[in-house]
């Protein structure tokens, strides 16, 4: 095995506990047009970056999600990111708060469509917790 099946493998092991099914859904519809964007996907955000010990998944969830918020633009990979979150143990509460904040630094367009996205994975999730 070299050093690239290792990523892959650890970054598909990941991606399987923060995103599950979902974000299989997003590698495998990039197969067809850009496998090697696919593969990249995997190995360097998570085999690379997910799988670094400093942050808890819940805390890299936070992030990413007040990251995605604030960039304004990026609703799919949000609402991705938003379950995700949900999947590591990050509250609907902390997940709201996390938006509400990037009103502050990316303006109320941006944390509105934050809280949107928030909304539908809400909907079509199980129970609040």
């Amino acid at each position: 095995m070299n050093a690239n099946d290792d990523r892959y493998t650890r970054g598909l092991a990941k991606l399987r506990e923060i995103d599950g099914h979902a974000g299989e859904q997003v590698v495998e519809s990039l197969a067809a047009i850009a496998p090697d964007f696919a593969r990249y996907l995997i190995e360097f955000p998570f085999g690379d970056i997910y799988s670094r010990p400093g942050l808890d998944l819940k805390s890299r969830e936070i992030a990413v999600v007040a990251a995605l918020t604030a960039l304004g633009n990026a609703a799919p990979q949000l609402k991705v990111h938003i379950q995700g979150a949900l999947n590591v143990g990050v509250s609907r509460s902390e997940v709201v708060e996390t938006i509400m904040q990037m009103a502050v630094y990316a303006g109320f367009p941006a944390a509105l469509n934050g809280l949107a996205a928030a909304k539908e994975v809400f909907a079509q999730a199980e129970p609040a917790r």
